[in-house]
């Protein structure tokens, strides 16, 4: 079951990453999350992306890891259960963690108290990510949920 969600992982942050990809480059969002990722470690843009690639899919396999190990203790696996962690994941993710959490402790974003003196590299998400586009929350958990469908699926097997 562990080793299935983690198979799910990898297929489930590809098509996360492709999906958010997509996404941007249809101006459905402006989110980019490698460069969001990547930029907590260095100002480089171009390095930054590559970075956060490798961090996004790191997490991927983490994640997926985490959902494995609620798999194997409730002993109950498949794409509707996996659809539901997904869910949970991604309010998580369009709410509070990114919307709150990340422009607090991420180094090159803008803040509230951000002033003029100051040039921030990124743009703070906004409520319910709203700063980067109207549709992006939606992008976001509906990513998330095919993610822990995929990832349920592979755990399944």
């Amino acid at each position: 079951m562990i080793l299935g969600a983690l198979a799910g992982g990898l297929v489930g942050t590809v098509v996360l990453t492709t999906g958010s990809r997509l996404a941007q480059q249809l101006g459905w969002t402006r989110m980019d999350i490698p460069l969001l990722l990547g930029t907590a470690f260095t100002a480089d843009r171009g390095r930054a992306v590559a970075v956060g690639y490798a961090i996004h899919f790191v997490n991927g396999l983490l994640f997926s890891l985490v959902y494995g190990l609620v798999f194997a203790a409730t002993d109950e696996a498949g794409w509707l259960f996996g659809l539901a962690l997904g869910a949970a994941h991604g309010a998580i993710a369009g709410g509070g963690l990114l919307s709150v959490l990340l422009p607090v402790v991420h180094p090159r974003m803008g803040k509230p108290w951000t002033d003029a003196r100051s040039t921030p590299l990124l743009e703070p998400p906004g409520f319910l990510l709203s700063n980067y586009g109207r549709t992006t929350l939606v992008w976001t958990f509906a990513l998330h949920l095919a993610y822990g469908a995929i990832v349920g699926s592979f755990a399944a097997l």
